[in-house]
């Protein structure tokens, strides 16, 4: 038999082994467009990830491994981002990876992720992320069908029957496109007009004048920063008096600031709550979460929050979640993979082996732009 000596030994052993595994760090990599022209998705994602990192490990970390935080800026380049994963899992030996901002970039890395069995929770929207699934590839930005069925149900409530498509020709704006066309078809709305326009393109009067002279009751531009702020401008020079929606991929103040105030007058859009949030009821679940993320985002940085800031919020609380399972990159994915009812800044996430995504139509509200700000769409 152990003597009572030998027993506080034993103890005192696993006590310390303990710490030693509980002060493990955890390496997060982040993939961010900071610079460039998808910095308007990149900078806040890159504030928020850096300033959730920093409060927590002031707490001592998340349940007990302090965070080492490895970020790069992909100047919203695929072929960057490749390069940079590579280096975040082969060089810096990370155990997850944050992002990219674009779908371009996160469908050229997913290759990567998939062979090296590091888990990826991408920021950006478009579905052929996630659909198909793969093993080790979530995002937190609710699908782009999703985004596009709030917007018909919108039009079909009222009454309009046709409409114009102007979609980028960029991987957000294809993927959006083609979730489109296949939204109308099932709520029983004609595609009247079906333009593009490229990712640097600054002038879409041509396209625009073509869909003034269809039957289109309404148009829908899919794309980021800078091209729908451009159509919107152009949609107000050519006197086009239809409703014009845009995409989720706008839903920061940044759009209204390059569109114009007054040109950004009426335009609809879906956008996550964090947008409305001191409009909805103090009740909702998200609300207190919401409201807290904006006045710390504003403390730390002198500007609101943004929704795309929150798409790296809700990774970081996904990795909080999955740490319950354990700490390995393979731990990780089981964890992400079973996330069920986790409240978050884009919605409530139910993730599971068919579903890398686990948003439904209740992530988004439809805003209408009124006066520089936004209102909820009646």
């Amino acid at each position: 038999m152990l003597s009572l000596r030998s027993l506080l030994v034993f103890a005192t052993v696993l006590l310390v082994s303990s710490s030693a595994i509980a002060a493990e760090p955890l390496r997060i990599g982040a993939l961010f467009s900071v610079t460039g022209p998808a910095s308007f998705l990149g900078e806040p994602e890159r504030n928020t990830l850096e300033m959730l990192v920093k409060e927590a490990n002031a707490k001592g970390g998340i349940k007990g491994h302090k965070i080492e935080l490895v970020i790069y800026d992909t100047q919203g380049d695929a072929t960057k981002a490749v390069q940079l994963a590579t280096k975040l899992i082969k060089n810096d030996k990370v155990s997850v990876i944050i992002g990219p901002s674009t779908t371009g970039e996160t469908m050229a890395i997913i290759p990567v992720v998939e062979k090296e069995k590091i888990p990826l929770i991408s920021c950006a929207a478009g579905i052929k992320i996630i659909d198909p699934v793969k093993r080790y590839v979530f995002k937190t930005p609710a699908n782009d069908h999703v985004a596009a069925e709030k917007i018909f149900n919108y039009m079909a409530a009222k009454k309009q029957k046709t409409v114009a498509l102007l979609t980028v020709t960029d991987g957000f704006g294809s993927s959006g496109r083609e979730q489109l066309k296949d939204m109308a078809k099932k709520k029983g709305i004609a595609v009247v007009a079906d333009e593009t326009y490229g990712p640097k393109d600054t002038d879409m009067t041509a396209q625009l004048t073509k869909i003034k002279g269809s039957k289109a009751e309404a148009i829908i531009c899919w794309g980021t920063n800078p091209g729908p702020a451009i159509v919107t401008r152009n949609v107000k020079q050519l006197g086009i008096k239809i409703p014009l929606y845009q995409s989720h991929g706008v839903a920061s103040k940044k759009y209204i600031e390059l569109a114009g105030v007054d040109n950004a007058e009426g335009v609809l859009l879906p956008a996550g709550k964090l947008a409305i949030y001191e409009k909805m009821k103090s009740s909702d679940p998200q609300f207190k979460l919401l409201k807290d993320y904006d006045q710390r985002y504003k403390k730390a940085y002198n500007t609101e929050a943004s929704t795309f800031g929150g798409y790296a919020y809700d990774s970081f609380l996904m990795i909080s979640e999955a740490l319950k399972t354990g700490a390995s990159p393979e731990q990780l994915r089981d964890g992400l993979e079973g996330i069920i009812k986790l409240v978050s800044i884009s919605g409530i996430y139910n993730m599971s082996g068919s579903d890398h995504n686990g948003l439904d139509l209740n992530a988004f509200e439809m805003v209408r732009i009124v006066k520089g700000d936004w209102v909820i769409a009646k």
